[in-house]
């Protein structure tokens, strides 16, 4: 970009005396904006037509300048009006400010982050009235937060890398209106591990609950053929014919129930009274060192809860062989992915911006404001979990040949 001298500087800002010269509805900026805007239009057209303005090579050329349309820009310091050339033909694009844009250099980056926080398209309409004296439609609100749909379709889409280490998978529940009726509606988050330690979403997909086989199976077959051949372990909270379909796209990945939902699940319904007791003696069942002290970690606590709370055996029975396999593990690689924690911290940042929200008008409302906050939250994934050197040489021992540890 050209450097602006400061002699040019001092002349435009040589009456100035207050905010109001430079922001106000008279002040520099928006003229400035508004004759900028006029002159890269008229040399659009120059360019378009041919020939400059009086020029004689005009004459017969069949097309010509045909005056100008007035149009009203909403911008970062309030509304400009400008007139936008045009031509006979009707032929002229304008690139500066194409046709059917109605705002300016950033105006709709400001209503987009808005809409990231959360605030609902009347707060937004509030907000910018207060802040720049203009008001905005909600048409063109919707409009430009439907334009994050662009991004989130080319996210879906995007390639991802041949290896993950560690995927997980949770839901988040949001409410929105169907047929009229507000329903609950679960919004499924993927995460993954690469092999240099960092945290990345991979998708976000929005179901109906119950979702069946043919589902997960779309699920998991959409994310190898966005390139992802390679998976060590899946962690997951026992979503129905989930853990099979992992299987049937990556035959050799590891399914591990996630350990904190089967302690949520068993504390779910044990009275206030007894929940300490009980969480206390489910402590050495997931803690014991290797998979024989776990099993007799369970019976012990049959014989002290089974008549009491005899579906909290039963369950963890039921789940055994979708636990068990964080025992083969070093203490390394068994904190990485013995829990969805690392998916929960996301889901609990996504919730904070939806709290505000009663229910959302379609799928797609709360997908795009799901993304948005899902994007804010991988932007601080900057650093590899700890000590992660050594946790990959203990991935490539179990997982030989599946990843490059030298890459």
């Amino acid at each position: 970009m050209a450097e602006i001298r400061q002699e040019l500087l001092d002349e435009l800002l040589a009456g100035y005396s207050s905010p109001e010269d430079l922001v106000g509805p008279e002040g520099l900026l928006r003229v400035l904006t508004r004759r900028l805007i006029e002159t890269a239009a008229g040399v659009e057209l120059t360019e378009h037509l041919g020939y400059e303005r009086g020029d004689p090579a005009g004459r017969g050329s069949g097309n010509s300048r045909n005056g100008t349309t007035p149009k009203t820009l909403l911008s970062e310091f309030g509304e400009v009006a400008v007139d936008m050339p045009r031509d006979r033909e009707g032929s002229f694009e304008p690139q500066i400010v194409p046709k059917g844009q109605t705002h300016w250099n950033g105006f709709d980056d400001k209503i987009v982050a808005m809409y990231a926080e959360g605030m609902s398209v009347e707060s937004i309409r509030g907000h910018l009235e207060e802040m720049y004296s203009v008001s905005v439609s909600k048409d063109l609100i919707s409009k430009v937060t439907d334009s994050v749909l662009e991004d989130v379709r080319a996210w879906q889409n995007r390639p991802l890398d041949d290896c993950y280490l560690v995927v997980w998978i949770d839901a988040l529940v949001v409410k929105v209106r169907v047929d009229g009726v507000v329903r609950n509606r679960p919004a499924y988050l993927v995460l993954g591990l690469n092999t240099a330690g960092r945290k990345e979403a991979l998708a976000l997909v929005m179901g109906q609950g119950d979702e069946s086989a043919k589902f997960w199976l779309k699920v998991m077959t959409d994310l190898r053929n966005r390139g992802l051949r390679q998976v060590c372990v899946v962690c997951c909270d026992g979503l129905t014919a989930l853990p099979e379909a992992i299987e049937a796209v990556y035959a050799d990945a590891w399914v591990q129930c996630c350990v904190v939902h089967l302690i949520r699940n068993s504390l779910a319904h044990v009275s206030y009274k007894d929940r300490k007791a009980v969480a206390k003696d489910l402590r050495p069942i997931y803690r014991a060192a290797t998979e024989d002290e776990a099993l007799e970690a369970l019976m012990a606590f049959s014989d002290t809860w089974d008549g009491r709370y005899p579906m909290i055996s039963e369950l963890w029975r039921r789940h055994w062989e979708r636990f068990i396999p964080f025992f083969a593990f070093p203490p390394d690689i068994r904190r990485i992915i013995y829990t969805t924690n690392s998916i929960e911290a996301v889901n609990r940042q996504l919730r904070k911006v939806i709290k505000t929200r009663g229910h959302f008008p379609t799928e797609d409302a709360a997908l795009k404001l799901l993304w948005l906050g899902l994007i804010r939250a991988e932007k601080k994934w900057t650093y590899p979990i700890r000590d992660w050197a050594r946790a990959l040489h203990q991935f490539a021992i179990y997982f030989p040949n599946k990843f490059d540890i030298s890459s």
